[in-house]
């Protein structure tokens, strides 16, 4: 039985491209598309899926928060980043996350076929890239980058606040009180050692985390 596969981008030519290369595989077959995280959540809702290939950066709804929404739809739905961003700025984060591998859109397109039959199989993919970042963060922990060292939800407050969300907004997207959003955002910024959203704003940009 082929293995069904949900492409989450926000670039109709990734999902093309994606769909051209997964097609020509016995084992495997798209059986939906979304553009948007909002369009794969309604998807999940409706259709059975074994793996969501999910990019980072879309328009209603970021990969960060589509992967937790995801996770509480669908806990069994493995989800493969497929990211513009290089893995050294998101992956141990969405690795902690729950995410069962990460890689760049510039990867080739063996690795990507083995990445998705690796998951499938119940597996985590880690490319040699990851597993040395992962090996890293296990032998020598002081060296982690700061956004590295916050937890899952801390790690969504900042990037919302890095973004230009106010705590209001914030509060909103996460289903969170104002007053919640305000002492994750303290927590955030005594761990990272910066004083304003400015610093939250200037770090993610440095290290190209939002662009």
């Amino acid at each position: 039985m082929k293995k069904r596969i949900l492409l989450v981008d926000d670039h109709g030519i990734v999902r093309s491209g994606l769909r051209s290369l997964i097609e020509q595989e016995d084992d495997l077959s798209v059986t939906g598309e979304a553009a948007s995280g909002m369009e794969a959540l309604q998807l999940v809702r409706k259709q059975e899926f074994d793996i969501a290939i999910l990019d980072i950066s879309m328009p209603d709804k970021n990969g960060v928060d589509t992967l937790r929404d995801l996770q509480h739809i669908r806990p069994e739905l493995a989800v493969l980043i497929l990211s513009g961003y290089a893995q050294e700025q998101y992956a141990l984060n969405l690795i902690r996350a729950g995410c069962r591998g990460y890689l760049s859109k510039d990867s080739a397109p063996e690795e990507i076929i083995k990445a998705i039959r690796t998951i499938c199989n119940g597996r985590r993919y880690l490319s040699p890239e990851l597993a040395d970042l992962l090996a890293s963060e296990l032998t020598r922990p002081s060296d982690k980058r700061m956004h590295e060292t916050l937890s899952e939800r801390e790690f969504q407050v900042f990037y919302k606040l890095a973004s230009g969300k106010s705590p209001t907004e914030i509060a909103s997207e996460l289903f969170l009180s104002v007053k919640t959003v305000s002492t994750y955002r303290a927590r955030v910024l005594e761990k990272m050692n910066l004083r304003t959203n400015a610093d939250l704003t200037y770090y993610a940009i440095k290290n190209e985390l939002i662009s």
